[in-house]
């Protein structure tokens, strides 16, 4: 694995969190040397990412990539640059990739109508031993003791590409709670005194969060997957979307979730909606599965063409 936590860093603009290596392409050449690896997988179009692309394409060894993001959409979000500029340098990146792969059939389809190819389907798992319905959770000493039902929890980066203002401006019962940080933070926390901000979770305290929830409120427009609508499902957590790509595809027919452009109504009907058969929408998503698409999506280098060769 080769990450930023292996380099100097800087801050991402208007996303500190993220970091982003500084001049990475000698090192990153190095370790990939060194590693010798027999395919070579890039996962974001970071400075990593266009080092390790650089470094294939000067040896002309296969690699594939992922497209977790919608990154143009942030970038028009953040910036204002148009979605055309974006996905011009995104066909750059991921043109000379073996297989681009994406997580969902939505996904696919638009990035199919905006020009890549050879794309794959990788889709995603979920750890259901760790997020699973917790009765207990619901009780005195859960962590939303306190709080009127019913409660709404929203669960991501509070950042404005995450549409979370969407989700705290509609007249709902009860309580409103995300979890979660970001760059949005502090002014949503200005915004919206009532709801409750918990800051990042993570683990038992992230599976206790969804478990003791009544609905988990989804209103990003531009993810590619949303890992979250899973994690809430197999909590027992129905969920409440917007009908596209994302929720479109985790959600489909199942009776697990409403999805409508209102986000209020759909809110207010996934209230009705049982445990069971979130739980057990939430188990056809498995890591076994996913594994396995991600290991058929790679190309190996040709026989006697391994990096140190090359």
């Amino acid at each position: 694995m080769v990450t930023p936590e292996r380099f100097r860093t800087v801050p991402c603009p208007t996303y500190p969190e993220i970091r982003l290596a500084v001049l990475p392409g000698r090192r990153v050449a190095k370790m990939i040397e060194a590693a010798q690896p027999c395919a070579i997988h890039i996962a974001t179009e970071g400075p990593l990412g266009w080092a390790a692309r650089r470094w294939c394409r000067r040896r002309q060894l296969p690699f594939t990539t992922a497209y977790h993001t919608r990154f143009p959409e942030y970038v028009r979000a953040r910036f204002r640059l148009p979605l055309g500029v974006s996905y011009a340098v995104m066909r750059r990146f991921h043109g000379a990739a073996a297989r681009v792969m994406v997580a969902t059939q939505g996904i696919e389809d638009e990035l199919a109508r905006r020009g890549f190819s050879h794309i794959g389907r990788w889709s995603r798992g979920v750890d259901t031993a760790l997020f699973h319905p917790r009765p207990e959770a619901r009780d005195a000493d859960g962590p939303f003791a306190g709080l009127p039902r019913p409660i709404f929890l929203s669960v991501g980066r509070v950042a404005v590409e995450k549409n979370t203002e969407a989700f705290l401006a509609l007249d709902l019962p009860g309580s409103k709670v995300v979890v979660g940080d970001g760059p949005q933070l502090a002014e949503l926390k200005r915004r919206f005194p009532g709801v409750t901000f918990t800051g990042a979770r993570f683990g038992e305290a992230l599976a206790r969060c969804y478990a003791a929830a009544d609905v988990f409120v989804f209103p990003s427009r531009t993810d590619t997957f949303g890992l979250v609508l899973v994690e809430a499902l197999a909590s027992g957590l129905p969920v409440a979307a917007y009908p596209v790509a994302g929720p479109l595809d985790v959600i489909a027919d199942s009776p697990a979730g409403v999805l409508s452009e209102d986000l209020r109504a759909a809110c207010l009907q996934a209230l009705a909606i049982a445990p069971e058969p979130c739980r057990a929408h939430a188990q056809t998503f498995s890591w076994q599965a996913a594994t396995r698409q991600f290991v058929d999506n790679l190309t190996p280098f040709e026989t006697g063409r391994r990096c140190a060769a090359a």
